[in-house]
């Protein structure tokens, strides 16, 4: 998102929504109570940035302290601010969407599209087709219209995404992948060209990350060191290619399932046990000449392949207002698959 503006948004007068502090909320921060009060549709995120504004009064007297500690028999008034204007523009950029309604929108992200703007890419992104697309149904994620991205896919990866409209979406979703779906309805599968062939059919790389040399890349870095982050991935070998023949280089179809969300997790965990996704330019580089074991047509069609070989092929999540558990899936993109198939040939 482009840097804009610290200043609080001038509050709209509306309707102010007025709550009395009951027994239980004695003792209790603010903020805390607040978000408990206002129901699954305010983030405490939310909340915190309302009383900052000074949208939340107390007794007839403003409070702008989030850790203020509540009384019981407070009477408590909270002005809501309509949504402001979306920052970045809305594009009309086409959007293969494989589901929508008034909470969230499911999509299939080609590869190439930039999910978020920032520097070198403030147009052209996932989030300014969304603007675009979803127009007055985004209802506001913390008080602003722009659609809520809870997970993101790197430029060059394809796959399925989901995108939250509202706030209530958002704070649901958001939870749902912070733990990974570990307490609850959430299943994210890739699939990935890689070389060689792993030694197990199957296998877990339990390896934190942290910031490469370069400050720029990811690498698996030792546990104890500051910046390092927890991250594991499981993967499954579904398809070799090769590995009868000794004349020409191996690869394998890889599907990976994340238990972690890092960045990058699963180039730099592939590439860490010597099984670096087909492509990468960030990751792979060291096996670019593994091509020049490759017959023709299969060794141009490798060398021009300009991305990484990663698609998020499955996403499972629970709706955040039917609670019902959703499951979408998207083919291996054409170059891709044309990629897979030229291995199957080997």
């Amino acid at each position: 998102m482009s840097a804009h503006s610290e200043e609080a948004p001038e509050l709209i007068e509306a309707a102010p929504t007025l709550l009395v502090a009951g027994a239980d909320a004695a003792g209790q921060r603010l903020d805390q109570w607040l978000a408990a009060a206002l129901g699954p549709d305010m983030s405490r995120s939310r909340v915190q940035m309302l009383i900052r504004q000074g949208g939340v009064v107390i007794d007839g007297k403003p409070v702008d302290e989030t850790k203020r500690k509540m009384s019981a028999g407070e009477n408590v008034s909270v002005a809501m601010p309509e949504p402001e204007p979306a920052l970045p523009q809305g594009e009309n950029i086409a959007l293969d969407v494989l589901y929508e309604d008034n909470e969230l929108i499911v999509i299939n992200k080609p590869a190439g599209l930039v999910v978020h703007p920032g520097a070198g890419n403030w147009t052209g992104t996932l989030v300014n087709a969304l603007i675009h697309h979803c127009g007055d149904s985004l209802s506001g994620i913390g008080g602003v219209r722009r659609p809520g991205i809870v997970h993101r896919l790197d430029k060059e990866t394809s796959g399925v995404m989901v995108v939250a409209k509202t706030d209530r979406a958002h704070k649901s979703l958001s939870e749902a992948f912070a733990d990974h779906g570990l307490t609850g309805d959430l299943e994210r599968a890739y699939l990935a060209l890689v070389w060689g062939t792993p030694q197990r059919p199957t296998g877990t790389i339990d390896a934190p990350l942290g910031r490469a040399a370069d400050r720029v890349r990811r690498a698996v870095v030792p546990e104890g060191r500051d910046d390092a982050r927890h991250a594991v991935t499981r993967f499954a070998v579904q398809e070799r290619f090769g590995e009868g023949q000794r004349e020409f280089a191996t690869a394998s179809l890889v599907e990976c399932r994340l238990e972690t969300g890092r960045t990058h997790q699963i180039r730099v965990h592939m590439a860490h046990i010597g099984h670096p996704v087909i492509g990468d330019p960030d990751y792979g580089l060291a096996f670019r000449t593994k091509a020049n074991r490759l017959p023709e047509p299969l060794k141009t069609q490798v060398k021009a392949f300009s991305r990484q070989a990663l698609h998020a092929w499955l996403l499972a999540f629970r709706h955040p207002t039917t609670h019902l558990t959703m499951r979408f899936e998207a083919p291996i993109p054409e170059d891709m698959e044309e990629l897979v198939d030229g291995f199957r040939k080997l």
